[in-house]
């Protein structure tokens, strides 16, 4: 009898040490404490909180790309070492979509049947973001966009953003035009969806301040020879020039357009700020226009200005880490992935809890401007979150 019951307890010993060990391999990769909870309502998940992530890392979007997975992996190392989100630790898995939309299509499939992830982010641009939006919706999975262009929201449940919006950039370049009495502007876009509407929104934006859009000209997101583009606008004798694009496109089209003799004001989108337009351009970028967040003059901000201890923390840690400054696109990820990490303190990975958690999101401040979401806003930014920018000898400045 003594001997059955040891043999017994020898089983049930065995058997709780198999168990044990079965739960330490499934939580191996930095998840919690068996049992902890995603907090906030969430549900009663353990183990890592999935992150996917879809940027423009090679191809046309890479002076976007880079940064963003550098600041989203930095900031992934901070938050675990800091604990994690409620004890649960967070996993990454990045995809390069290499600036295309039926790779981006891909990673996002991949991501969320494979994976698993619990919420995405990206991609860089409009064009990828847009072929990612379907798929998340289908899924019903949240997502966090980096890029610019209105439609990537308009009229979505699951899909959000942090670059401020094309229409918001355009109502901060309308108010400089007004201010300068500007009434005729010609427009290079880039052919790609984040330039697809653009001069029709500038006339809607521009109609109550007698502004018109006189030519409009079109060129590839990897295009290197502007001069056709540039001479037709010229030979359109606008009182401005808008050129829409990123580096190193938008560079390329700035320096042409001084090498052309164009002598009217030049206006950028809010897609220059990084070290890439400013390397192209050249001498050329002296004396450009573009409405920009505030991360690239956070030196010359006001000390009361909500934005500027976050902001003074994101350039000092970026710098610290890899010894370089954190462009515009860089803030964008920090807003996407930082949204996305308070969202999920209060909502956990429930996806129904964690959406309704991002649209709940309230005057936030980030890198890109002050964050409030709403049902019918997706993006959370108005204007303000904007300054019109210059250039002066290689270095961005306040425009007077």
């Amino acid at each position: 009898m003594q001997r059955r019951m040891r043999m017994i307890s020898l089983g049930l010993a065995l058997g709780l040490a198999t168990t044990s060990l079965a739960a330490c391999a499934e939580n191996k990769g930095g998840s919690t404490t068996p049992g902890a909870t995603g907090g906030g309502g969430g549900s009663a998940a353990a183990g890592d909180i999935k992150i996917g992530v879809v940027l423009d890392i090679t191809g046309a979007g890479a002076s976007l790309g880079v940064p963003e997975r550098q600041t989203i992996e930095m900031l992934a190392e901070q938050v675990n070492a800091a604990g994690g989100i409620n004890g649960r630790k967070v996993k990454l898995f990045v995809e390069d979509n290499q600036s295309k939309e039926d790779v981006a299509a891909t990673a996002t499939n991949k991501l969320i049947n494979t994976e698993k992830v619990d919420i995405l982010l990206g991609a860089s641009r409009t064009g990828p973001s847009l072929a990612m939006r379907p798929i998340a919706e289908k899924a019903e999975i949240p997502m966090i966009s980096l890029a610019a262009n209105a439609k990537i929201v308009d009229g979505s449940k699951w899909v959000f953003k942090t670059a401020q919006n094309d229409r918001v950039v355009l109502e901060k370049m309308v108010d400089d035009m007004k201010a300068k009495n500007i009434k005729k502007v010609a427009v290079a876009r880039d052919a790609s969806g984040f330039g697809e509407g653009i001069p029709e929104m500038l006339a809607e934006v521009g109609k109550a301040a007698g502004i018109e859009v006189v030519k409009v000209e079109k060129f590839a997101p990897d295009a290197t020879d502007f001069t056709s583009q540039i001479t037709n606008l010229r030979s359109a004798n606008p009182e401005a020039v808008l050129i829409w694009g990123i580096p190193p496109a938008a560079g390329l089209g700035q320096k042409a357009a001084k090498q052309l003799g164009v002598t009217v004001p030049i206006y950028q989108s809010h897609g220059i700020g990084n070290q890439a337009f400013l390397d192209t351009a050249s001498e050329s970028a002296n004396g450009v226009l573009a409405p920009l967040g505030r991360m690239l003059v956070a030196d010359q901000l006001k000390a009361d200005d909500p934005q500027k201890p976050v902001v003074t923390k994101f350039i000092a840690d970026f710098k610290a880490k890899y010894n370089a400054n954190p462009s515009t696109f860089a803030g964008h990820a920090y807003d996407g992935f930082m949204i996305a990490v308070e969202s999920l303190k209060k909502a956990g990975t429930d996806k129904v809890k964690l959406r309704d958690a991002i649209e709940q999101t309230s005057k936030w401040p980030g890198v890109s401007g002050v964050f409030t979401m709403t049902p019918t806003d997706h993006s959370g930014l108005t204007k303000d979150a904007l300054v019109m920018v210059t250039v002066d000898n290689k270095a961005w400045k306040l425009a007077g």
